[in-house]
């Protein structure tokens, strides 16, 4: 068994921590719980809100957590904790979803050439914005598209970072706009 290897990087959300790990949990797929929330498609967050009760949030894509704490508490108090319970996880193969929801993605991810205004808004945040934000341990996706405005929902640390509204407004609007004259404002989808 190859052992697992796990770092850390901030992220711009300091209620956010990302863990990157050295091999693919769910490769070009992704999955955002808060807790609360129905964990049943997402065993992992199931397991980390319940060893945790400073965990609010977990965020899984290709090879990274990012984990939300709710807790005043400095992330050294936390950080190698639940890193060696990540690296366990891991390493002793544990589903991160359940196969269905891994079935369900990948057959949504299946589809044709999109030449319509929202296939190209697509394909703009493919491209451009999703390598992005995943650095900082988030990600943004498409929600919708009518009279104008494009609605985005933020996950991972995007959800509630204090920087996110200057990275939606000055940076996507402004490129979904120069790239797509149809886009006249970009909005975070509450939720």
């Amino acid at each position: 068994m190859t052992p697992i290897e796990i770092y850390f990087e901030q992220t711009p959300n300091p209620e956010s921590l990302k863990l990157v790990t050295s091999q693919i949990l769910l490769p070009n797929i992704i999955i955002d719980r808060r807790r609360g929330e129905d964990t049943k498609e997402f065993p992992l967050a199931e397991s980390l809100f319940e060893k945790y009760d400073w965990i609010s949030g977990v965020f899984v894509s290709n090879n990274f957590v990012t984990i939300t704490k709710d807790s005043p508490n400095d992330w050294y108090e936390y950080m190698n904790e639940v890193r060696e319970f990540i690296k366990m996880y891991i390493q002793n193969r544990f589903d991160i979803v359940s196969k269905s929801y891994l079935d369900s993605q990948i057959a949504s991810h299946v589809s044709e050439n999109d030449d319509s205004i929202e296939g190209k808004i697509k394909d703009l945040l493919e491209k451009y914005v999703r390598p992005a934000v995943e650095r900082d341990g988030g990600f943004i996706s498409f929600h919708s598209f009518q009279d104008g405005i494009v609605k985005l929902k933020m996950q991972g640390s995007c959800s509630g970072c204090p920087s996110s509204q200057i990275t939606l407004k000055s940076g996507i609007e402004g490129l979904l706009k120069r790239m797509v004259p149809e886009v006249m404002e970009v909005e975070a989808e509450a939720g």
